[in-house]
Parts: structure tokens; C-alpha cells; sequence
């Protein structure tokens, strides 16, 4: 079979990549999450040319969910086809490749995700399924769930967001094991004076926030909005707009060719050397590295 690999993103395309440092210290340690946890998400439109292949398969569980399109998977020399409205579980460390259709290209879901519980997971939901290729009905509320997912993490790595989201992937999953049996469960989206200050610093990611702006913006003084912040969240909020910021940052080194200096500027900094290594406190190694290492 022929194919050309795609080396870029895909218009549109989103995508977030846990810092291993987040993974090591929080995921891998705590009582709860340790069991399953993502380590990637994101979603590919249309995402033609897109082509994977791993000859020792990877060190995480992927599940990616087709929506429109076509595609093909080889999972240790089996064959499958990968239709809208279906998903495909690639266990971890087994030789798979993966590819959208030359001619109607999928758009898909995805997911990475590791933890002491994953293979009972794997294991229940192939019993199920039978398959590693499964269909399940397109529902708004499921497609909701992983956006809980996708937006609590793109609001960076408390630890509530990171056990909220998380904790939503075993939901996830679960709904697409037992289709038959998913039900809508209805959430209620409440914004606190943390919230407020995330959005804010979302609203204003190209520019360099002090305490006192942000403090400003949801009207408290800058002890009392110190204390709240650290208290939810784990980190100061200096540390978590770095967090915001390098998440920014990874997402521009992976899905575009601009220079550090250049995304350093979109970021609001005006050394390039300070950004750099603002970033690689963050994420544990330099953007030009992480660019170098770039994975779906």
C-alpha cells in the first residue's frame, strides 16, 4: 500500500501533550490516578496523509475514534479497516501501523493513555467488543465527555483538573465499551474566582501578566487571590500562566514552523533566551528539542 507521511499538523487540528514531568510526579503517584491516565489527546479533521507506524508499538494505550472518513490499522500483521463511526484499541508494546484513506481521509478522536489498571481496562473492553475494531453510536453527550477532557487540561495541570479529567477518561471509555448501556449524564459548569482567573490569563496568554493585573480582573486583592489560586490548584499563579504559556508553546512547535524567537514573541516575551528557559523548567527539555521529538 502506498502512502505519503505527513510530517505537519492538519488545519484545524488540536492536541495536547502531558509534560512527563506532570506524568512522573502526579499520574504515576497518586492513589487514584495512577490507574488510568491519558498521557495525549486530540483530535485530526480531515486529516489526510496521516500515517504512523511503530515497530516496538508504543509504551502507551491509543484509542482513536473515527468520526468521518476512512482508515486502515495493521496491529502485529492483522489487517483492519476503520469506518466513520468506528474506533480501534492499539494495545501497548505491540507492533502496530496506522493510516488515514488516500482517497476519504478520516477525522478522528484520540487518546494516549497508560496506568496500572489500562491493561484490565484493554482486556474487559476487547471481551466486550470481541474486536479491536468496534462500532458505537455517534452521541453529542459522549463527544461532550472528551471535551471536559480536552478543555480541563488545556486549563493546565492542577490537581483537579488533572484527576477531573482523568477520572472523565474512564467514562469515556466506558461509554464506548458498553454503547448499549450509555445513558447521558448531565453536568453543570459553575466558574469560581480560580476559573475566572484561568480564563483571564487565556484571554491574555501573548502578553506578560503581573499578579496585581490578574489579581485585578476578578476584583480581590492580590494575598487573598494568592491563596485561593494555590490552595484549588497546587501552583502559584505565575508558575500556572508558565504552564498556559508552554502549552501554547508545545502546541506552536508541533503544528507550525515558526522559530522559537517568533513563538517567544506570540507569547509576549520579549528575550527569546528568558522563554527558552521559562520552557524547558516546564517541560524538561529546550523547544528546539521538543520539536525534534514531536509525537501524535
Amino acid at each position: 500500500m502506498s502512502y505519503i507521511k505527513k510530517k505537519d499538523g492538519f488545519q484545524g487540528q488540536r492536541a495536547i501533550i502531558i509534560p512527563n514531568q506532570i506524568l512522573t510526579t502526579l499520574c504515576d503517584l497518586h492513589p487514584v490516578i495512577k490507574q488510568l491516565y491519558i498521557t495525549d489527546i486530540g483530535y485530526y479533521p480531515n486529516a489526510e496523509h496521516h500515517h504512523r507506524l511503530r515497530l516496538q508499538g508504543s509504551n502507551q494505550n491509543i484509542l482513536i475514534y473515527c468520526v468521518s472518513g476512512k482508515g486502515w490499522a495493521r496491529i502485529d500483521k492483522q489487517s483492519y479497516t476503520i469506518s466513520a463511526g468506528e474506533f480501534i484499541l492499539l494495545p501497548a508494546n505491540i507492533q502496530h501501523e496506522y493510516s488515514a484513506d488516500e482517497e476519504t481521509p478520516w477525522t478522528i478522536y484520540w487518546i494516549h493513555f497508560k496506568g496500572s489498571n489500562s491493561v484490565h481496562f484493554i482486556d474487559l473492553m476487547m471481551q466486550k467488543m470481541g474486536d479491536p475494531v468496534a462500532a458505537i453510536s455517534f452521541q453529542q453527550n459522549r463527544m461532550q465527555i472528551f471535551e471536559e477532557i480536552y478543555t480541563n487540561l488545556e486549563k493546565g495541570y492542577s490537581i483537579d483538573n488533572i484527576s477531573y479529567a482523568n477520572l472523565c477518561l474512564q467514562y469515556f471509555l466506558t461509554s464506548c465499551c458498553f454503547d448499549d448501556r450509555y445513558n447521558r449524564k448531565a453536568t453543570i459548569d459553575k466558574k469560581d474566582t480560580v476559573d475566572l482567573c484561568i480564563g483571564f490569563m487565556h484571554e491574555h496568554i501573548d502578553k506578560l501578566l503581573s499578579l496585581g493585573e490578574i489579581a485585578g480582573a476578578v476584583n480581590l486583592s492580590q494575598s487573598h487571590v494568592t491563596t485561593l489560586f494555590k490552595k484549588k490548584t497546587g501552583f502559584s499563579l505565575i508558575e500556572y500562566f508558565n504552564q498556559l504559556k508552554t502549552q501554547k508553546a508545545c502546541q506552536y512547535l508541533l503544528f507550525t514552523d515558526l522559530r522559537v524567537n517568533e513563538i517567544a514573541s506570540k507569547l509576549g516575551f520579549d528575550d527569546p533566551y528568558y522563554f527558552t528557559r521559562m520552557f524547558t523548567k516546564v517541560i524538561g527539555v529546550s523547544p528546539v528539542k521538543y520539536r525534534s521529538k514531536r509525537r501524535d
